[in-house]
């Protein structure tokens, strides 16, 4: 495994990867030697991706749980479960990944930008605002490692009728108020992509607790059908002949998962520590804030969000915090501020701000049925309260991996930075 640079205090942010091992190297090898790598069928199937499944049930306590090959799949999936379509919208915060406003797009809906608040989730009393007729589902996304308002946003989705998307890509093993994250909303999804707490590489899961929900999912992930007993298509249900994503998990990718899961909670517990150990430290620095926490022991740890003063504050203390080693080795992505954060902020996705559709007639955006979505902004300006706290936050990525001591370096050389811009530092 590369290692960053001497001079730098921060391991690269991939969470899983630290814990890849010897459980990781036999699952895959068990497979291999197997010769059944497809999940439905085979020489002598292992059966990875069904533990991997049943482990993510009880982890959660949902009825269901499905396996697929992406957290971005699992969203496309989440949208065709709810039969979200044309003449759909679908609620979602502007702190959000690319693929939360893309699943929406390929379902022919349109996405309904909703402020966030200082917990960088969904602003409740926004949401409230902007629910209407044509509101389908609301995609909560669980951003960098913690929720924000869940109770609120659930109570108002529930008076309203309409149901819940939980995305879990970023706070996998995080929960709220002492249940999982992922156990909330009527469809739940998670991500095992290389960034994420546990990971294959790739990888994803879907996971609910209505049986007509869960057959669709099943049928969407793979090719339209559902499977008999011996895993052969089976096209005989009317209520799941869909057309299918083709979204299958893999038993090498299960396999690792499985070995990977069992990790989850020393990892999140370990991100954890490290995450309040940093903002404990960081305390005494006046007019600089973290992230508001609805359940200070919950989520899972991966990030530190801290909000400054002002812009000028943020931008000369990360560049000073980064000259003085807070950053990763050059194959890493660390210590940034929010405005550097890419395609994470609403207004960085060109192909949203542009209304970019799926083929050259501008499908969905020119359907009919979403005329109602005419005078949906999404460029700079259309969220103020978003604005404003990616204008002046910065983040951290916190990897398992760090060290105590390396954790009280960056307290230090932050303390130092804050204190050289001109802000009060306490004890």
């Amino acid at each position: 495994m590369d290692e960053p640079a001497n001079d730098t205090l921060l391991p690269y942010e991939w969470p899983g990867s630290y814990y890849l091992g010897q459980e990781e190297l036999d699952a895959v090898t068990k497979a291999l030697e197997s010769r059944s790598l497809f999940r439905f069928y085979g020489h002598d199937l292992q059966h990875y991706a069904d533990r991997l499944e049943e482990a993510y049930r009880a982890r959660l306590g949902r009825e269901y749980a499905l396996a697929v090959s992406s957290g971005t799949a699992a969203l496309s999936i989440a949208m065709g479960m709810l039969d979200v379509g044309p003449g759909d919208e679908v609620l979602l915060p502007g702190y959000f990944w690319v693929s939360c406003a893309s699943a929406v797009v390929r379902a022919g809906a349109i996405p309904r930008l909703v402020d966030i608040d200082d917990t960088f989730s969904m602003d409740p009393a926004d949401l409230e605002r902007k629910l209407g007729g044509h509101s389908k589902a609301i995609l909560m996304v669980h951003m960098s490692g913690a929720t924000g308002e869940l109770d609120r946003v659930l109570e108002i989705a529930r008076r309203a009728g309409v149901p819940v998307i939980e995305d879990v890509a970023q706070a996998n093993g995080g929960s709220y108020r002492g249940r999982p994250l992922g156990s909330f909303g009527e469809v739940a999804i998670f991500s095992f992509q290389f960034n994420k707490a546990i990971t294959a590489g790739e990888g994803g899961l879907v996971a609910c607790d209505d049986r007509a929900l869960y057959r669709r999912a099943v049928a969407l992930h793979d090719l339209g059908y559902p499977r008999t007993d011996s895993g052969r298509l089976d096209a005989g249900d009317p209520e799941t002949q869909l057309w299918g994503f083709g979204s299958r998990i893999g038993e090498l990718t299960a396999g690792v998962l499985m070995a990977q899961e069992r990790k989850l909670d020393a990892l999140v517990s370990r991100m954890r520590l490290l995450k309040r150990r940093i903002e404990d430290g960081l305390a005494g620095v006046a007019d600089l804030r973290p992230r508001r926490a609805t359940d200070p022991d919950g989520g899972n740890g991966s990030f530190v969000i801290l909000i400054w003063p002002d812009q000028l504050a943020c931008r000369s203390i990360v560049h000073a915090t980064r000259e003085a080693g807070v950053r990763t080795g050059e194959h890493g992505l660390n210590n940034l501020t929010l405005e550097e954060w890419g395609l994470h902020l609403y207004y960085n996705n060109e192909s949203l701000v542009n209304r970019r559709g799926l083929n050259s007639r501008g499908y969905p955006w020119r359907d009919p049925a979403n005329a109602f979505a005419a005078d949906y902004a999404y460029a700079r300006g259309t969220l103020p309260q978003a604005d404003e706290l990616f204008s002046r936050s910065s983040l951290l990525a916190i990897p398992p991996s760090l060290s105590e001591d390396a954790a009280d370096r960056i307290v230090d050389v932050y303390r130092d930075a804050a204190r050289r811009h001109g802000l009060a530092v306490g004890s």
